[in-house]
């Protein structure tokens, strides 16, 4: 029987924040990329929260979570995550994050140790000063047109491995919801890997990287990042444990449910 999942609003200085719970037990909190929402764990909260509580937030400037009054960094996302455990009364917890998310539950990690049982890195990447360009670039050209032929250049974006229409349809609204606004969660990444390997060093707590294969490359197709770049955070990260996950995309987390879902819960449940 599936956890009733409820959503509520955190009011923070900046801005309101949306989070979906549902669940009980150990908490687990759940970190998406950009530009998605709580909306990319869908698949993935029922399944946790069988055992678990269960805690997903849209992070400022995406979703349906306010639009900062300024450029927030990695650092300001760990914040917001440490303000939400402080509004549910969690003094620690396990945090998965996916992309932009991993690099916010590092930072959490490295920044507030005493807060974190464990972290789940997926998808995180050491961008190269050429891959930090091209996404500068990448972002600076998705605008409004007048015509309206953004609409389908973000539907034709992933439409070769999305694997649905349905998904797709998701994927694209949470898109859309960004437009016109600054690049928040983007250009924070980009910003915080000047210093990403000095934070991770900080990281005590037992630490899982799950990498998708074609998440890989695809990034390498794009001239964003390289599989090797990924070996470096098992350098930064020294006591940390890599699982390739085969076949899994940008979309995994949507994607392939059980399949993250039962690495994750035998990480937890050894950890």
């Amino acid at each position: 029987m599936n956890q009733p999942i409820k959503r509520a609003f955190l009011d923070t200085e900046d801005g309101q924040i949306l989070y979906c719970i549902a669940g009980e037990g150990e908490p687990l909190l759940l970190l998406h990329q950009n530009f998605r929402s709580s909306d990319e764990f869908r698949e993935l909260i029922p399944i946790f929260a069988q055992k678990r509580l269960v805690i997903a937030m849209d992070l400022l400037g995406l979703g349906d979570s306010d639009k900062p009054p300024r450029m927030y960094s990695i650092e300001d996302y760990a914040r917001t995550v440490v303000l939400l455990l402080d509004e549910l009364g969690i003094k620690t917890a396990s945090i998965l994050g996916n992309h932009t998310g991993a690099f916010i539950a590092a930072e959490v990690a490295a920044a507030y140790s005493e807060r974190v049982k464990t972290i789940i890195l997926c998808n995180i990447d050491n961008f190269s000063e050429d891959g930090k360009a091209a996404l500068s670039e990448k972002f600076a050209n998705l605008k409004i047109k007048s015509d309206g032929s953004h609409l389908i250049e973000r539907w034709l974006a992933r439409v070769n491995y999305i694997g649905s229409a349905e998904l797709n349809h998701r994927w694209v609204l949470d898109d859309l919801k960004c437009f016109a606004y600054p690049w928040y969660a983007p250009l924070a990444v980009i910003d915080y890997s000047q210093r990403m390997e000095a934070r991770f060093r900080l990281i005590k707590s037992p630490t899982l990287i799950l990498s998708g294969t074609e998440d890989v490359k695809q990034l390498e197709r794009l001239g964003f990042a390289n599989a090797d770049n990924r070996e470096f955070i098992l350098t930064a990260i020294s006591h940390a444990k890599m699982i390739d996950i085969e076949g899994g995309t940008i979309c995994m987390m949507n994607q392939m449910p059980e399949e993250i879902s039962n690495v994750v819960i035998e990480f937890l449940d050894e950890n």
